[in-house]
């Protein structure tokens, strides 16, 4: 996966009442900006030079053209002069793609003892930017703010975090999600309103028989199984059964056989994510444990138990980590260590975590599942490293979607899990587990999460704020009380906003 094909517009605004000299020093002056920028080595898509704009129809035109560019993630927009803001009206109604507005000027101090009013007209960005402002704020329209100086570290990490989120939500504009049979009987938070999502976060959600992938994996060369299992062999610690030889060598093919099918199946397809469930395996030898787990590794989003949600979620999540050290993953909050001095949760799932998030080379092991009714299936085994990490989870509330982000740092495991055959992570929720897990209940939070141990909480803001997700943060500073307040607050909002 590689965001840098993507690209982010700069836009600077500016006008006609200060001669043509002016203007070329304003063009001047944003290319060097941007030269500087693209070249810093911080942001993580190429930020790309635009004309300066001065007029409604010049406006109108760049974001016109930036609907319509599949690379263009959004605009960067600044304010170098005074630019009447009643000119961007017509473009800013057409304008579909997100929006970040840098509050900078080009120079960084001000030359005291040399300033004149030449020096004034040019450098207005400190009242441009708040006529831009204004009709942003006027017209109701999201976008993220950024202040300080172009240059400045803090500033280009912000950018950077809008630069991800925003390739995340192009990324979801169109995309494809394969659901391998149903979600799981009779449970609630995996359900969800597809034609909403299509809506409102752009991706497609859509049903296929066991049988349609069946078909695939049935027609998978022996060749190509005899590559996969050597690759494995070099790739991960394999146990003495399914190695060459090992009495359950053939389990680890028909692995092998499984992934290879369900790759060319989502390949073909042009699928970003996709579901399974291990109610609806026909035709299947065993529930897809290694095939999945390899899936997300080359950035494919993944839910169980037919979670299209939370495989779109991941999804969102691999685009916005690409490049980044740390793991991303599908999680699953299973149980707790109630140890008065620090409580912990343990998160894992039956197979499926993501190698991306392993602390170390994983183990490549077969062990009984009692759940599914097939035969024992293959999965890598490992553990994930200390460190700051995010859990995340998207719900459906009926007239909107939620996303709460639970801030955690995960800790080894104070004693080895010797018996606990899948991959997993401890952690320690912030503030505290009590707290934590009382305000994800109140919120109505799933027990199937995005976990990235390479996003924080800014990238996910970013990305809410530009699909209109409702978002709510539990971190260090979260209290119950003030969180069920913000949720009665939001319910109002959310319920008078239809009509605004």
């Amino acid at each position: 996966m590689d965001i840098k094909t993507f690209e982010a517009w700069f836009v600077t605004g500016s006008q006609h009442l200060y001669g043509e000299e002016v203007l070329q020093k304003v063009a001047g002056h944003a290319r060097e900006m941007v030269s500087w920028m693209d070249g810093s080595g911080r942001l993580p898509v190429r930020i790309v030079f635009k004309p300066v704009v001065t007029t409604p129809e010049a406006i109108t035109a760049v974001c016109q053209e930036a609907n319509l560019s599949p690379t263009c993630i959004g605009l960067v927009t600044w304010m170098h002069t005074f630019s009447p803001a009643k000119m961007w009206i017509a473009g800013l109604n057409l304008l579909r793609k997100p929006q970040l507005h840098l509050h900078t000027q080009f120079n960084r101090d001000l030359p005291w003892s040399e300033i004149d009013m030449d020096f004034m007209n040019l450098n207005q960005s400190a009242h441009g930017d708040r006529e831009y402002g204004f009709i942003n704020s006027r017209m109701r329209l999201k976008r993220k703010v950024v202040v300080g100086f172009w240059q400045d570290e803090d500033v280009l990490e912000q950018m950077a975090a809008w630069m991800r989120a925003a390739s995340a939500w192009q990324d979801a504009q169109g995309a494809r999600v394969a659901r391998f049979g149903d979600n799981m009987r009779e449970v609630a938070v995996t359900e969800g309103d597809k034609v909403e999502a299509q809506i409102r976060l752009g991706y497609s959600v859509n049903g296929y028989g066991v049988g349609d992938l069946v078909k695939y994996v049935s027609d998978v060369p022996e060749k190509a199984v005899d590559r996969l299992v050597e690759a494995y062999d070099e790739e991960y610690l394999v146990a003495d059964s399914l190695r060459p030889g090992g009495a359950q060598r053939g389990a680890l093919r028909e692995a092998a056989r499984i992934e290879l099918g369900m790759r060319a199946f989502l390949e073909e397809g042009h699928f970003k994510a996709f579901t399974t469930t291990f109610e609806d395996l026909h035709g299947l030898s065993q529930l897809p444990g290694l095939a999945v787990q390899r899936l997300m590794a080359d950035g494919f989003g993944f839910g169980a138990e037919g979670d299209w949600k939370t495989a779109a979620l991941v999804r969102a999540m691999k685009v916005m980590s690409a490049g980044l050290a740390g793991g991303t993953s599908f999680m699953e909050d299973y149980t707790y260590d109630w140890d008065p001095e620090c409580p912990k949760a343990l998160g894992a799932h039956m197979l499926e975590v993501c190698p991306s998030t392993a602390s170390q080379k994983p183990s490549l092991e077969i062990h009984p599942l009692s759940i599914g009714g097939k035969a024992d299936p293959v999965r890598l085994v490992f553990s994930v490293p200390s460190g700051p990490a995010i859990n995340v989870t998207l719900v459906d509330m009926g007239s909107r979607f939620r996303m709460i982000v639970n801030e955690v740092d995960v800790v080894q495991p104070e004693k080895p899990l010797a018996r606990l055959p899948v991959a997993s992570a401890v952690w320690v929720p912030r503030p505290n587990l009590k707290t934590a897990a009382k305000c994800w209940i109140l919120g109505g939070g799933a027990h199937h999460t995005g976990f990235s141990q390479a996003l924080t909480r800014e990238h996910l803001l970013d990305f809410a704020e530009m699909a209109g997700l409702e978002c709510l943060v539990i971190g260090s500073d979260t209290r119950p009380d003030d969180f069920a307040q913000a949720l009665r607050w939001n319910d109002l909002y959310y319920y008078l906003s239809k009509g605004l």
